[in-house]
């Protein structure tokens, strides 16, 4: 357990600007990731093996992307529990986002929104500093392998029509430091990204994708999987449509998931259904938080119905305890991940999800 309780952080934080917050907190885990301090926040990895897109998961409760875009914490967050731990999303080019204010709190509904807009520092910044993480050598010293899933993006400035060679140039970059690779496709806040999720588009980019992997593959002798992250915001006819493109390229003639390809399911939501009259509920941007949890495990039961047993998919969106994690698991997730519930609930959250989601599967299998 650490030594600084949540509890004790936390209204130090809310009491700041939420953007300055963030960067606050990024700052003090970039200082602490390397030293004893790291004690204030860590906590024991709860061990919960899993296999899934044929990598061993230490535990089955991951970061999602959007905490550390730069991937400058990768250590930091490390050391708080997690399984596996996604960074980004990065661009070929830094890019400044969206003007500021940006990030806004809604306290009542446990959520945030944001319109952040894909800000980063660049590829050669963010594999730079991937290089420099040391969770790496834990592995060499026989300790639990966490996994690192690297988030991949276009920039704001690239016409939407171009998007892929965005993507191929990110997957280059960071093919060889990276678990899995996450292609984003969902974020609210870069224009017409979304549209990259409809049926000719999307056979199109993955078909891109899935050509470039294998030539990397031959070049480096490991094939990693590549994860798509989509929205929350899709009827049960676009969820169809993405389970079959998913399939064409992530299973075998015979329908059986082939470890290539799977699905990250939910990003933030557009609909304010669930915040209507709360201060800055009226702010453009994602939503993220508990209001999510619903949304996102319907899309996660469609997709496990439409894409079959053994087809790879990570369940996140508005988990703020072990039992909204054991949630996604019920609705088809093999693994999960947290972000907005970090920043209210704690590191804590981590280990009590993981600790929940292995009691599930005890359960379950007895």
């Amino acid at each position: 357990m650490s030594l600084l309780p949540y509890a004790f952080a936390r209204p130090f934080l809310f009491g700041m600007d939420p953007e300055a917050a963030h960067e606050l907190t990024l700052h003090s885990l970039a200082r602490l990731q390397h030293t004893p301090l790291t004690c204030l926040y860590s906590e024991a990895r709860v061990d919960d093996p899993a296999t899934l897109a044929g990598l061993n998961f230490p535990n089955r409760v991951g970061l999602a992307a959007g905490l550390d875009k730069n991937a400058r914490c990768i250590d930091g967050l490390a050391a708080m529990g997690f399984g596996f731990v996604e960074v980004g999303t990065v661009t070929p080019k830094g890019q400044p986002g969206n003007p500021k204010p940006r990030m806004f709190r809604l306290p009542k509904a446990n959520a945030l929104i944001n319109r952040l807009g894909f800000n980063n520092e660049g590829l050669d910044a963010f594999v730079a500093n991937v290089q420099r993480a040391r969770f790496r050598t834990a592995r060499s010293a026989g300790k639990p392998a966490m996994l690192l899933g690297l988030n991949i993006g276009k920039n704001a400035s690239t016409p939407i029509e171009q998007a892929t060679g965005d993507y191929l140039t990110c997957l280059d970059g960071v093919y060889p430091h990276a678990d899995y690779v996450t292609v984003n496709i969902s974020s609210p806040n870069t224009q017409n990204l979304r549209s990259l999720q409809s049926d000719e588009a999307l056979d199109a980019l993955l078909g891109a994708v899935a050509e470039r992997r294998e030539q990397l593959a031959q070049q480096s002798g490991r094939r990693i999987p590549i994860f798509l992250k989509i929205a929350p915001d899709l009827d049960d006819t676009q969820i169809d449509v993405i389970a079959a493109t998913l399939m064409r390229y992530g299973a075998a003639s015979d329908g059986q998931a082939n470890n290539a390809f799977g699905v990250i399911a939910t990003n933030t939501t557009l609909s304010r259904e669930a915040v209507a009259g709360m201060p800055h509920a009226h702010e453009a941007g994602g939503l993220s938080g508990a209001p999510v949890l619903q949304a996102s495990n319907q899309v996660i039961r469609r997709l496990r119905a439409s894409l079959g047993k053994g087809f790879p998919i990570i369940g996140v969106g508005g988990i703020m305890s072990g039992e909204d994690a054991v949630s996604k698991i019920q609705a088809g997730a093999d693994v999960v991940q947290i972000y907005t519930g970090l920043i209210y609930k704690g590191p804590g959250l981590v280990r009590e999800s993981a600790q929940a989601i292995k009691a599930h599967s005890m359960r379950t299998c007895t």
